[in-house]
């Protein structure tokens, strides 16, 4: 059973897969509430995946996995990532135990977060990852793909499907905010 737990929040970007905050375009006629990328951090020991959303906040695409060094490395590293992309909002994925209950990566995370909120000065979303990396070595495993290119590309696809569910999510809200 899934606990309904609030995530501390973050500056102004509270977030659980049950409410997302959802920025408001402020110009009339824009297409949605996303009019700008969203970027999605897979963060392990090693590796961090990422994903970027298209402009319109609607598909998740990989990019390539980053090989973690120390935290000012990592970060100087996501710098032109945010800047290429313009992205302007982050999701990390929230490692949560079987039963919904934090842990201690959980706490890391909502710690990297707040670094990574104050260090870009964007909104950071904590997005349930429970199953990702499971599920993406599932998938990697249907393909003829090398066991040996499976483990580069894993990372990058956890991240995906953590931006995926994130983007699906808010666009399945009834007014696209919470």
């Amino acid at each position: 059973m899934v606990l309904n737990t609030m995530v501390p929040k973050l500056g102004c970007a509270p977030t659980y897969n049950r409410r997302v905050s959802s920025p408001v375009n402020p110009e009339p006629g824009s297409p949605g509430p996303v009019a700008h990328r969203v970027l999605a951090l897979d963060v392990g020991s090693k590796t961090i995946g990422l994903a970027v959303s298209d402009p319109l906040g609607i598909t998740a695409q990989g990019l390539e996995t980053l090989r973690r060094k120390n935290k000012r490395a990592d970060f100087e590293a996501l710098e032109p990532v945010l800047r290429q992309y313009a992205v302007r909002e982050i999701v990390v994925g929230y490692p949560l135990r079987m039963s919904g209950s934090a842990g201690t990566q959980s706490e890391r995370m909502v710690a990297f977060a707040e670094e990574l909120r104050q260090r870009f000065g964007v909104p950071v979303h904590l997005w349930d990852e429970r199953l990702t990396s499971a599920q993406a070595n599932r998938l990697l495993r249907e393909t003829d793909m090398s066991i040996r290119r499976r483990a580069q590309v894993v990372d990058r696809l956890a991240a995906v499907l953590i931006l995926q569910s994130f983007l699906d999510h808010r666009h399945s809200l009834p007014n696209r905010e919470a």
